[in-house]
């Protein structure tokens, strides 16, 4: 299992932009149901992270989890120092809330990596069986 830069990198990225735009944009998302949200940053920045480094799907759950980790981490960061600017006990309650997500993360980070490792997986053994056109 290898840590594969860019592929931490992207899904790092995706995860920190769906976190700070998925009250906004992504539908049921919003604070009736903060959970799907949650849900699919983790597994959507996971699955990005999982497909990019490809390989075995262990190596692309060790990649997702790690990346929605560092993704959460920062996006609760920014969250904070927003809450702080608003209030300061607001501030401190996301960062303790943040916490516990943060731990909760890598799951279904890994489980989007692993998804993605597979499906990358499937497609170049897909395309190895048809000529060159």
């Amino acid at each position: 299992m290898d840590l594969h830069t860019r592929a931490i990198v992207y899904g790092f990225l995706t995860t920190v932009v769906l976190a700070l735009l998925s009250g906004a944009v992504i539908p049921f998302t919003d604070v009736n149901l903060p959970v799907v949200g949650t849900g699919l940053t983790a597994i959507v920045g996971g699955f990005v992270a999982g497909y990019v480094a490809g390989g075995r799907v262990g190596n692309g759950a060790v990649n997702g989890g790690v990346a929605t980790v560092i993704g959460a981490f920062v996006a609760l960061v920014l969250l904070s120092l927003f809450g702080l600017l608003a209030g300061g006990l607001l501030g401190v309650g996301i960062f303790v809330a943040g916490v516990v997500y943060l731990a909760l993360a890598a799951i279904p980070g890994a489980l989007g990596g692993a998804v993605g490792a597979w499906a990358k997986g499937r497609s170049e053994r897909r395309m190895t069986g048809r000529p060159a056109t």
